[in-house]
């Protein structure tokens, strides 16, 4: 069986269908790279991974979905970020910098990345809802015992607003992972 914390939104895979969605995830990272989002529809990804259009659509609803499932995916990957130092704003930019440049070196899929957890699909949303969730436990654990909720909730807008203009070409996710640093300690004090 997969790992459970890699479970599609949709159903439990078996060890093969773990594969066919491994393949389809790099298969839609590939095309985005060369096509854009625009270029990129479900039947094209299972194709290039080939895999039969209706066998994807069990997996992923919507090329939405397909991208966010493989973000959510390097993202639970990902180890946490080791707290070293003494100074939590120094933990914290670690983690805000780790987790934005998940997809850093790959700006076609960043962008279709902030394209998709921005759409309506109700896988996406599940998603949206595991994302949120493992970056708060991040950000958690980064502050240390003495969290502040109006602080996480301050550093996660951070985040996401970070991401949404990195994703509509306002800066390289690279530039936003700097931004973030003078942010944070701006937040953090």
């Amino acid at each position: 069986m997969s790992d459970p914390a890699l479970e599609s939104t949709r159903r439990r895979l078996t060890a093969k269908q773990a594969d066919t969605v491994d393949r389809l995830g790099r298969a839609a990272v590939d095309l985005l790279n060369r096509e854009g989002f625009a270029g990129l529809t479900v039947r094209r990804v299972a194709a290039e991974a080939g895999v039969g259009a209706a066998t994807a659509y069990t997996y992923f609803s919507s090329k939405e979905h397909l991208v966010a499932e493989v973000f959510w995916r390097r993202l639970a990957g990902a180890p946490p970020v080791p707290h070293a130092s003494e100074d939590r704003a120094a933990r914290v930019i670690d983690v805000l910098q780790h987790v934005s440049l998940l997809v850093a070196d790959e700006p076609e899929f960043a962008g279709a990345v902030t394209s998709a957890l921005l759409g309506k699909d109700p896988d996406v949303e599940v998603l949206r809802q595991r994302i949120g969730t493992d970056i708060r436990a991040r950000l958690s654990a980064a502050l240390g015992p003495e969290v502040d909720d109006d602080v996480l909730d301050a550093l996660e807008m951070l985040y996401s607003g970070a991401l949404v203009r990195a994703g509509m070409g306002y800066a390289t996710y690279p530039e936003i992972a700097r931004r973030l640093e003078t942010s944070a300690r701006l937040i953090l004090g």
